[in-house]
């Protein structure tokens, strides 16, 4: 059955904005070859989205043989606000953006969770006040917050977790009401990391990977034909559970001691490089773990670095493997700020032990955006949150229902 005139036009006014979104601006003639509409169809779109708020003449196109330029147009980037967090366990990183993910203010800040959840929470949100005042902005549209631990799938909350401080879960409710009117959500650190990752970093050309992060702590995220996989309970990717050759014992549901956490974590690494030797001195901010590893490879023809690498490399292999049997990706990108360090070298030759344990052809990648994955993640679904809300317009400029 045809679409009706009205349900035409919502069709028409969104794969006009998506493509202003991806292209960038553009004339109303190259809006037609892009969409295969009439002109006159392009040029009712172009009115009632220049008359809802949503676009607006930026330009005029070059030189032309005849006539006058044509007009260019683009998405209006003040018509909302963005906020995007990394919530870590010792600290918060905010950025502010327009509706194109233009950076308007950024900011970080320790917090000091030696003074009590409540006064924790506070020194985040005044953190978030201050960006958004920065950017000159009164009220963010949305606010998105990538946070380690479980999402519960039903409720879309921070779950509860022996292993995470309260403050985190305060915060998003701190959030709400200190923003009455944005709209603040929170996702695992992990999920964002591999969102930015397959949009603008080492996974661009797949739509089905793995991404390990390797940072504090370990874990992993699942997208499967360009979805995230989240699980039952939203615990797909607790991969420090899992048990692996190699340790003292095993995890159990409270504690994932025992499992590839205390292979893989930065504890365990900054551990195994003193074992073999290896010393760094680190970068300002960058984490030890990350300057052992970015050392050693570095230099890896050293027989301490080499030694260093080659049980670093067996230990992350036996994570990626145990993923690759189950989920068949065909690729695994090591992300955090470890796997950044490690670079592709590190990659190389994780691939090389993956090879070896798994019939499985799978392509180990290096992070291209190594510890801002989350931040970017989450202000790439942020905006995305805001545009859906923004473009569902009818022809009258009234949202749908």
């Amino acid at each position: 059955m045809p679409a009706s005139p009205s349900t035409a036009r919502v069709i028409n006014d969104r794969l006009a904005l998506s493509l202003l979104q991806q292209e960038g601006p553009l004339t109303a003639g190259r809006l037609k070859e892009l969409t295969g509409l009439s002109r006159p169809s392009v040029a009712d779109l172009v009115e009632r989205l220049t008359a809802a708020g949503l676009i607006e003449v930026v330009g005029e196109s070059g030189e032309q043989r005849r006539g006058p330029n044509a007009k260019v147009y683009g998405i209006v980037a003040d018509r909302a606000h963005l906020a995007a967090l990394d919530v870590r366990t010792e600290g918060v990183s905010v950025t502010v953006s327009d509706l194109l993910g233009r950076v308007l203010a950024e900011a970080s800040a320790p917090i000091d969770t030696g003074v009590g959840t409540g006064p924790a929470v506070e020194q985040a949100v005044a953190l978030v006040e201050r960006a958004v005042k920065e950017a000159g902005v009164d009220m963010p549209h949305t606010v998105g917050i990538g946070a380690p631990g479980l999402i519960d799938p039903g409720t879309g909350e921070l779950r509860n977790s022996s292993g995470l401080p309260e403050w985190h879960r305060r915060l998003v409710a701190a959030l709400q009401e200190r923003l009455p009117e944005a709209r603040v959500s929170v996702e695992n650190e992990t999920n964002l990391a591999a969102l930015a990752e397959q949009r603008d970093g080492a996974a661009r050309d797949r739509d089905t990977f793995v991404l390990l992060w390797l940072g504090v702590g370990v874990g992993a995220a699942v997208m499967l034909d360009g979805i995230i996989r989240r699980g039952a309970s939203g615990g797909t990717g607790e991969i420090g559970f899992l048990p692996v050759p190699g340790t003292t014992g095993l995890p159990s549901a409270t504690d994932c001691g025992g499992g590839f956490h205390s292979l893989a974590c930065a504890a365990a690494i900054t551990d195994l490089a003193a074992t073999h030797g290896v010393t760094a001195t680190p970068e300002p901010g960058e984490p030890r773990a990350a300057a052992l590893v970015r050392t050693a490879t570095a230099e890896p023809s050293l027989p301490p670095h080499t030694a260093f690498l080659d049980t670093l490399a067996d230990r992350l292999a036996l994570g990626a493997a145990a993923v690759t049997s189950v989920l068949d990706p065909g690729c695994v990108v090591l992300a955090g700020e470890i796997g950044r360090a490690g670079g592709q070298p590190l990659a190389t030759l994780v691939q090389s032990r993956l090879a070896a344990l798994s019939p499985l052809p799978t392509e180990v990648r290096a992070s291209e955006l190594g510890g801002e994955a989350v931040l970017r993640g989450a202000l790439l679904t942020a905006r995305e949150r805001a545009q859906e809300e923004l473009f569902g317009y009818h022809s009258s400029g009234r949202p749908d229902a």
